[in-house]
């Protein structure tokens, strides 16, 4: 049975796109508390089913999917830039194709403008109903109003007019910024991206016996199998371990794992793979809200996740690769490392910031243990035992020594050098990732 929780978001889900909602018309329409509507509508901002706009309301948009992420909806602009919404409230919930500044001639604008488009301009009453006219939407800057004209033609045209107090320049920048944001969460494997779906799931259920897993298994030696209801809520896990030595009349329900590990679809592909790390796991079931089997991952489906991430070209730019695009290879040493501290990596005080030190020392490590040994491997803990004031600008020497490898753990010892001088000393013990 669905919890009142889910059943609230499947009648989110089920409204029209620009339909606003409330947490009274919710609690009415389902008959549920208004505590219980608030949290689910909370959960539906979360999931981007919905956009809160302070002064409008809340409206069901259009669920983006990943390779349209970084497209904002025209409520989002609302929230970034900090907006009032003068005209075409009715569509908030379309999404922008691009913006455009209109700092230019009427006649010039006309080529820049398109459908679905969005201007950003001063007090400018002509250029607001021009790009009106063309189908794009309007952003005044500066905090000025519209004329009641073009606000009577958003109206009729569902084309929202916005004023922001922020200038054009500024504005441009959150924009940009908020897209540039969803351009890195883009990028984020996600295990929904890599899932086994269902259709291609061998599932067993606890009816089942022994006789007919060890049948199965010799046809696929797969490592394990998740074991479900005929609901499809997912029960337990069986691998061969479970099933050794038992008699082939015992049922599948006796000798399975129960309350299994699990992960949803939204989990990174990085956590789903320190999970399966930390608990030995080589497979993951992948429910849903309702408990629901939808599919399955595997070590070896999360190992070529982390390759293929890596061969791929970025498009955001995190601390992460600001570091790495600082590290090169010291001539004749090629396990140490030389690095330049750049002003994105420093603290308050200038001096190299604690994260980029440990982003830093990570990939390091990464790196000599690679030069060493095929495979991933994933930081457990990191003890840094002594550390200098590393200001702007100075050139470091990272020297990493492994200490101790053995099947499933790295130890790796860290010198680090500036002019010659030890300024800092680091250890950090690795998780290996392999097959």
């Amino acid at each position: 049975m669905s919890t009142k929780h889910e059943l609230i978001l499947r009648y989110i889900e089920g409204l029209a796109v620009g339909e606003k909602i409330s947490v009274r018309q919710v609690a009415r329409a389902l008959s549920v508390s208004e505590g219980t509507a608030y949290r689910a509508i909370k959960e539906a901002e979360n999931q981007k089913l919905v956009n809160t706009i302070e002064r409008v309301g809340t409206i069901r948009i259009e669920k983006k999917k990943k390779e349209n992420i970084e497209r904002l909806t025209f409520a989002e602009v609302v929230n970034i830039v900090d907006g009032v919404v003068l005209g075409g409230r009715d569509g908030l919930h379309k999404t922008l194709t691009k913006f455009v500044i209109g700092a230019m001639q009427l006649d010039d604008m006309r080529r820049y403008i398109d459908a679905g488009s969005l201007l950003i301009v001063g007090n400018r009453q002509k250029a607001h109903e021009l790009a009106l006219s063309a189908g794009a939407a309007v952003l005044v800057t500066g905090g000025f109003d519209a004329a009641d004209d073009a606000k009577r033609l958003a109206n009729e045209l569902n084309l929202p007019i916005i004023s922001s107090s922020y200038d054009s320049f500024t504005v441009a920048t959150m924009l940009n910024r908020a897209i540039y944001d969803q351009l890195i969460e883009k990028e984020i494997l996600l295990v929904e991206d890599i899932v086994t779906p269902l259709a291609e799931t061998i599932t067993f259920f606890p009816e089942d016996n022994v006789a007919h897993f060890n049948e199965v298994n010799r046809k696929t030696s797969h490592s394990g199998y998740p074991v479900i209801e005929k609901n499809g809520k997912l029960t337990g896990i069986v691998t061969s371990r479970d099933a050794v030595g038992k008699h082939e009349n015992e049922l599948i329900g006796k000798v399975m794992t129960t309350h299994p590990i699990t992960v949803d679809g939204k989990t990174s592909v990085a956590s789903a793979g320190h999970s399966m790390i930390w608990e030995g796991l080589d497979l993951l079931p992948v429910v849903g809200d309702n408990g629901l089997l939808s599919g399955i991952i595997s070590r070896q489906d999360v190992l070529k996740a982390f390759q293929m991430a890596q061969r791929q070209p970025q498009q955001g730019e995190k601390i992460d690769d600001i570091v790495k695009n600082q590290m090169k290879s010291v001539p004749d040493q090629p396990q140490n490392i030389e690095f330049t501290v750049a002003p994105q990596m420093t603290n308050q005080f200038g001096s190299l910031s604690y994260g980029a030190l440990t982003t830093l020392l990570t990939d390091v490590g990464n790196r000599a243990i690679k030069m060493r040994k095929r495979g991933e491997s994933v930081p457990e803990n990191m003890t840094i035992y002594f550390i200098k004031h590393v200001q702007l600008g100075s050139t470091i020497i990272v020297e990493p020594r492994i200490l101790q490898m053995s099947r499933r753990f790295v130890k790796v010892d860290f010198d680090l050098f500036s002019d010659s001088e030890l300024i800092a000393k680091a250890m950090v013990m690795y998780q290996l990732f392999e097959r």
